[in-house]
């Protein structure tokens, strides 16, 4: 008797691509699942409503030794960069909290300090939630709310051939501690669709080959990107000279992912007003333009030796 054949099991985006084709939608819908944000026209005037929702895992995003604080400030912040990638204001959140077996009271509490702390930054409402047992480890999901006026918001498509591919701060090398730590790009972002309406916009959480894929793919167009131009955080670059088994610079900034950093496209004629005037409202703030849209498709990084193709592919889950 012949073996049934298993069907193979699908990584993360193709999961979601199977399960998005399911999803019933209503005239309300602006947006729905393909962007960093559902957008939802809930009838108040010139505003539409960003819809968010989020989680990290013991084990999966944080160890079970890290800071507590800074594993809630990290639940509520990987939220707070999807909205920004919009270019929203984040409002309302929900927390859904699943603990473990023995889990200790005042490390729950902790997680919430750093949640609280985050939200008070940006004026968003923790107003409720759900607590479930999870015997084996520490779940934290976030729902998030925001808003963004219908004439600022910026998706993922929109770009065009010609255009210039931008990043805010640093790439790669995110595990020696920025993905617990970093600033969602919510106040670059605003002012961003403000003066300049990027093209199109994402936020980077699985790395940069892959996030930009998205972009890519919105446009049917590809990119070519300079590697001296990439801005590759110094943590990737050390441990690539302390280990062997660690990633060359160049591929960690690519796609090492937790970036948490905004990549957008954005017009010619405008890189040098836009730099200029970037760095007087966010000093602290690295930006860079690192190659731009292409009309044929794929990614290709340009180095001294010539153009090197790059496949569209960062962090993925079950693969």
């Amino acid at each position: 008797m012949s073996e049934t054949k298993r069907e193979k099991q699908p990584d993360e985006f193709e999961l979601i691509s199977r399960l998005s084709a399911k999803l019933p939608t209503g005239d309300s819908v602006v947006g729905g699942a393909g962007d960093d944000c559902a957008v939802i026209d809930a009838g108040v005037p010139g505003l539409w409503q960003l819809h968010k929702t989020d989680a990290v895992v013991e084990g999966v995003h944080f160890t079970r030794d890290a800071d507590p604080q800074q594993v809630g400030h990290k639940a509520l912040g990987r939220a707070l960069s999807d909205i920004a990638a919009m270019a929203g204001t984040p409002r309302w959140a929900t927390v859904t909290l699943g603990l473990p077996d023995g889990f200790d009271a005042e490390t729950v509490e902790s997680v919430y300090d750093g949640m609280a702390a985050l939200a008070k930054r940006h004026d968003v409402s923790l107003v409720g939630g759900e607590t479930v047992a999870n015997p084996e480890r520490l779940f934290i999901g976030v729902s998030l709310v925001g808003e963004v006026a219908r004439d600022k918001c910026l998706l993922r498509s929109g770009a065009a051939v010609g255009d210039g591919v931008w990043v805010t701060g640093e790439l790669g090398g995110s595990i020696a501690g920025h993905h617990l730590t970093f600033t969602p790009r919510l106040a670059e972002a605003q002012w961003l669709a403000a003066n300049f309406k990027p093209s199109a916009m994402i936020d980077l959480s699985d790395g940069l080959a892959g996030d930009l894929g998205h972009l890519l793919t919105s446009a049917n167009a590809g990119a070519e990107l300079l590697e001296s131009a990439l801005p590759i955080r110094r943590e990737a670059r050390l441990r690539a000279k302390e280990s062997e088994a660690a990633k060359p610079p160049l591929l960690a900034a690519l796609t090492d992912g937790e970036d948490y950093e905004l990549c957008f496209t954005l017009g010619q004629g405008q890189a040098v007003a836009l730099l200029d005037r970037f760095k007087q409202e966010f000093p602290d703030t690295p930006l860079c333009c690192i190659g731009k849209i292409v009309d044929r498709p794929g990614l290709k990084i340009r180095q001294k030796t010539g153009l090197m193709e790059i496949a569209t592919r960062g962090h993925v889950h079950f693969q």
